[in-house]
């Protein structure tokens, strides 16, 4: 570990778990502004008038500019099967978490051969072999390399798996690990589901795909301090998929954004005391950015600073709520754009079905 003074929490110095030492992200080729959504609206969707103003607006205050889809959005919106769509997501969640895994390694001057966890991260579609099972034949990554697809996790599941890499990390901690995240929510995309959840949900997601490279503690990067994950009381409606002969409809309670707001500050302010910290001593917040309802609560609750967390609202504006592989879009912005000083503590949080917070201490090498 450094000798700076700042890499020393309350009575005792920190062990790291683990260091992300690089990432890259990787978003197919279509986009759909702000401006294409709103257009399209009353024409993709059979509801009242009053309602098409109301979508307007949460367009319009979403604060999300533009985001990546896999198609030209008049085959997106076109209704197809089932097994069409998880056809679809097969093709295209191989190509694209390929790309991101090998910018990753290449960015960390590795080969897949160095791997010795593969994590896979998805919740946009199916498939057994899993995504880890494709990309070893297609890289080259070892026959024994360990193996570990995540699924039903949501927007939590990158946060999470940067827990087990490093819990992986404090067992082996000469390994590597690679995670890589594939979400393609415009293949869940559904014409004919008016509900409110469903709307909402249609203006929010973007499809995109990233990769982390987590390493042992004398890495550069982003050290992982700490993990917890908190499951919310009799929370299972709060958000979640129902899979029907049509596909992925996504269930999303009006509540969540409040239910995050009441907690979020007890739960950071309990995990950092563990370690004599507080939310003053957090350099950089990275916040999964749900929406920007959910974003502003957590920053009003926190009384943090824009500068703090401006990464979230960058990536949201860019990307829409790109589930999974959000929070890692968000730590490559912190990594490659030098915000953060050697020492300097971040705190990660994302939320996802369960319904559930995952929250992870970091600090800058």
């Amino acid at each position: 570990m450094p000798t700076d003074s700042r890499l020393k929490a309350g009575p005792g110095a920190l062990q790291s778990r683990g260091t992300i030492a690089a990432t890259a992200t990787a978003v197919p080729p279509h986009t759909m502004t702000s401006e294409e959504a709103r257009a399209q609206v009353g024409r993709v969707f059979n509801i009242e008038e009053y309602r098409l103003e109301v979508m307007a607006n949460v367009i319009d205050n979403s604060l999300i500019r533009k985001r990546h889809i896999i198609f030209p959005l008049d085959y997106t919106i076109t209704p197809r099967s089932l097994s069409k769509t998880n056809q679809e997501y097969q093709e295209h969640a191989i190509l694209l978490g390929q790309k991101s895994a090998e910018d990753c390694l290449a960015n960390a001057g590795l080969r897949p051969a160095d791997v010795d966890l593969l994590v896979t991260v998805s919740c946009t579609g199916f498939m057994i072999p899993s995504l880890d099972a494709h990309l070893i034949n297609r890289m080259g990554f070892r026959s024994d390399v360990r193996r570990l697809p995540v699924t039903e996790l949501g927007c939590a599941a990158g946060a999470m798996s940067l827990t087990r890499a490093s819990e992986f990390l404090r067992a082996f901690p000469g390994k590597n690990v690679l995670i890589i995240s594939v979400e393609l929510p415009s293949l869940t995309f559904q014409r004919r589901d008016t509900t409110p959840a469903n709307l909402i949900c249609s203006v929010l997601f973007g499809d995109g795909a990233a990769a982390v490279l987590v390493r042992g503690p004398l890495a550069s990067g982003l050290q992982i301090l700490d993990a917890e994950t908190y499951t919310f009381p009799q929370s299972l409606d709060a958000m979640g998929f129902d899979l029907r002969d049509s596909g992925f409809h996504i269930l999303l309670s009006k509540d969540v954004p409040s239910m995050i707001r009441e907690k979020i500050k007890g739960l950071a302010e309990r995990f950092l005391a563990r370690h004599g910290l507080s939310l003053e001593s957090i350099a950089g917040f990275m916040l999964h950015p749900g929406g920007q309802k959910l974003l502003s609560y957590i920053e009003e609750e926190l009384n943090l600073p824009r500068e703090k967390t401006q990464f979230s609202w960058d990536v949201l504006c860019e990307y829409g709520n790109l589930s999974s592989a959000t929070i890692f879009f968000i730590l490559q912005e912190w990594l490659t754009k030098g915000r953060m000083r050697r020492g300097d503590y971040g705190l990660a949080a994302a939320f996802g079905p369960g319904f559930s917070a995952e929250l992870l201490l970091l600090q800058s090498t």
